[in-house]
């Protein structure tokens, strides 16, 4: 006697497109793991679009957002008093759009069904579990491939669900070698279920300088990285898209504000040409003047093009000259 089986056919199944928070990084409906060492900047990073979300913003490859949004944040090795919400005040977040579980005497856990019923009150675009280490169930060994898929899918399912973009933040393993997408702490499962894995590293150069990309991007092309800089004097600041490449092998060498200004203009001006006058005030907001700027430009080869009625900054190699803007 043959089993009954339940089947169908692809020609009866809808199309529909993928809903993206931010596109190629962060879809909605979806798991994204956003990850690197201790120290990197991962919390910050991720309070900063915290920020851009919910005051309706500009992410920082200039695509913008419709409207404000509401993200939950659950961060369990930090005080919420001391810690988180001055972190948050001082990224810009409006935090009357930042909600977060309040059960002290339960901890939450990725299965945890309170987590479904406040991303349908509050109705959030983004959840922050951070770092997923914490929130792993009693039950569940990070290094048993069964129990981490069956986790992670009943996750993933609420996330589809609720239509709600969920980033696990989470820690490095200490492997020193090998691909960057099995460096993350417990079972390959965690990766293998998440639809976009995102990694933070800092420069080998300039320390302050660090790279957001992509490891893994199912849904869509990966995109390019996103720079940014820590540092004590200057806080955080945005540089944007930056060139395909982990690796300072490719910046000329220089000393001072000038090195730097050259590795910034050449991460920057690889992706596309930028206007002079943009170009002049992401390097200010850098603490790099436009005299600096100029000479670092001139150092690796960018070149001046008129189009229309602006200048644009055009990287040239080939070329070690600054044309003057007329």
């Amino acid at each position: 006697m043959t089993e009954d089986v339940k089947y169908g056919y692809y020609s009866d199944v809808a199309r529909r497109d993928v809903d993206w928070l931010w596109y190629p990084y962060i879809p909605c409906g979806k798991i994204t793991i956003l990850q690197g060492d201790p120290g990197e900047g991962k919390s910050t990073f991720i309070l900063r679009l915290t920020s851009i979300l919910t005051n309706g913003g500009i992410f920082p490859d200039g695509t913008k957002l419709s409207g404000p949004h509401t993200v939950i944040y659950q961060c369990a090795e930090d005080s919420m008093e001391d810690t988180i919400k001055p972190r948050l005040l001082e990224a810009g977040a409006d935090c009357t759009r930042v909600a977060f579980i309040n059960d002290p005497e339960r901890n939450l856990t990725l299965d945890d069904a309170r987590i479904r019923n406040v991303l349908q009150i509050t109705g959030a675009r983004m959840l922050i579990l951070d770092p997923i280490q914490a929130f792993i169930p009693p039950d569940c060994d990070m290094q048993s491939a069964q129990k981490v898929r069956e986790v992670m899918r009943n996750l993933a399912a609420m996330a589809e669900e609720c239509g709600c973009a969920v980033v696990l933040i989470s820690h490095m393993n200490k492997a020193g070698s090998g691909k960057a997408i099995y460096r993350g702490l417990g079972s390959i499962d965690f990766a293998a279920i998440a639809r976009s894995i995102l990694m933070i590293v800092r420069d080998e150069e300039d320390t302050s300088i660090r790279y957001m990309y992509p490891i893994k991007s199912s849904l869509a092309p990966e995109g390019h990285p996103i720079g940014f800089i820590m540092e004590k004097e200057l806080g955080f600041r945005w540089i944007g898209v930056c060139e395909k490449t982990d690796s300072s092998a490719v910046f000329q060498k220089g000393s001072g504000k000038k090195k730097r200004a050259e590795k910034l203009l050449r991460s920057i001006l690889s992706i596309q040409d930028i206007p002079s006058a943009n170009i002049i005030c992401k390097m200010e907001q850098v603490g790099i003047s436009e005299r600096t700027t100029r000479a670092a430009g001139k150092a690796i080869g960018v070149n001046s093009v008129k189009k229309g009625s602006v200048w644009y900054w055009h990287l040239d190699e080939t070329r070690a000259v600054l044309e003057v803007e007329g």
